[in-house]
This record gives structure tokens, C-alpha cells and sequence, in this order.
């Protein structure tokens, strides 16, 4: 069995409970509150910035030259691709200023960051598999339920659910087998553990944005 089979059997109890929040469920019949959606998207925003600037890491860590470039094409699409969902959103909903980052997505992104620098570069590649792969299966899983007519969030679960998205996803499981085949046992337990606990926070992350996670003081 592969590394990325074994790794995702690990978070499946997660990623139910990812598709069952009310984020999610509210987002596929667009019933989701649009204040909850914009503090999402504009955390997304703080996120995708770090997670870009972590993948060129990546990239510069990387053992092969093939793997290097791949991670940086993903920096690349980060900024790029997404960003330009996220700035017609921003237009569409008429949403302003940035907002301080929560402390889930601090906590993510510092997480996240930290792995890539002090871990070797495989583990530092399974933490930030969660965001493609799970991004994925919540867009497939969402593309089979939504309500299809007038959902303002459409270009969102298109985006996420799409072909295109979905190569690139399947890239990423690969780049990670492979470095695993190159990994000891040990290294292997290091890159699920990184690979669970990114799972987790992707679960915070829709969750702090639904509940409008704001830091206290």
C-alpha cells in the first residue's frame, strides 16, 4: 500500500467530520451566512500567502530537480490562480480591508512554516498535502450535493471540484510517494503525523471562520 493510501486512511474520521460542519453543508445549498464566507475568504487570503512562500521552501529543499520545479509551479498557482478567485469575490461581495489573521490561521500558517524549515523536506511535504488533497475531496464531495441553482458560491466549489484542480491534487499524492519510497519506517510515521495533525487544522480552519474566531484581547 502506498504511503499517501495509508496516510489518508489515518484522517478519514477527520475529513467526515470536515464534510458535515456547517461551513460546508451551508456552503454546497448556499445557505452559508455571507459575513462567514467573506471572514473565511479573507483569512484564506493570509493563508495562501504563507502556504506559497512555503511551497517554494519546498521546492528549494526538494532532493530532485523534477520535484523542485513542481513545488514551485504550486508556489506559483497559489498566488496566482487562487488569488484571482479570491480578488472577484472580494469584488463581487464588496469586501474592504484586511482583516487581523485569526488564531487558527496564525496557527496553521506558523505550523506549517515551521515543518517546511525544521523538518527534512518529506515531512515538510506531507504537511502541506491537506490542503490540496482535502480541498479536493470536499469540492468533489460538494460538486455531488449542492444545490445547483443561484449558489453564490458556485465559483468556489467549481474552482475546488474541477479537472483541473484535481491534476494537480493527484501531482502532489505522487511527489509525496515518492518521497516516502525514499524514506526509513520512522521518516515515513513522521510525514503522517505531519499529514494528520495539517488535517486537523484544516478542520479548525473552516470552523474558526464559521464561528467568526476573533483573538480575545
Amino acid at each position: 500500500m502506498k504511503w499517501s493510501e495509508k496516510a489518508w486512511q489515518e484522517i478519514v474520521p477527520i475529513y467526515n467530520d470536515i464534510i458535515q460542519m456547517p461551513f460546508i453543508t451551508e456552503l454546497a445549498n448556499g445557505t452559508l451566512d455571507l459575513e462567514k464566507f467573506k471572514y473565511y475568504m479573507q483569512q484564506d487570503a493570509h493563508y495562501l500567502e504563507y502556504f506559497a512562500r512555503t511551497l517554494a521552501v519546498i521546492g528549494a529543499k526538494a532532493q530532485s530537480v523534477d520535484a523542485m520545479l513542481d513545488f514551485i509551479r504550486f508556489s506559483e498557482g497559489a498566488i496566482v490562480v487562487e488569488r484571482a478567485l479570491h480578488d472577484s469575490y472580494f469584488k463581487q461581495f464588496n469586501v474592504g480591508d484586511r482583516v487581523p489573521m485569526s488564531p487558527t490561521c496564525h496557527h496553521y500558517v506558523h505550523y506549517m512554516q515551521s515543518t517546511v524549515y525544521m523538518q527534512q523536506v518529506e515531512v515538510g511535504m506531507a504537511a502541506v498535502l491537506p490542503c490540496f488533497w482535502i480541498y479536493k475531496k470536499v469540492g468533489d464531495y460538494i460538486l455531488e450535493i449542492q444545490t445547483k441553482e443561484n449558489n453564490p458560491y458556485a465559483d468556489w466549489i467549481n474552482t475546488y471540484g474541477g479537472e483541473e484542480f484535481g491534476q494537480l491534487v493527484e501531482k502532489a499524492i505522487r511527489l509525496c510517494d515518492e518521497a516516502a519510497n525514499s524514506c526509513t519506517g520512522a521518516q515515513r510515521e513522521q510525514m503522517t503525523s505531519a499529514f494528520v495533525d495539517a488535517s486537523r487544522l484544516e478542520y479548525l480552519f473552516w470552523d474558526s471562520a464559521y464561528k467568526l474566531e476573533k483573538w480575545k484581547k
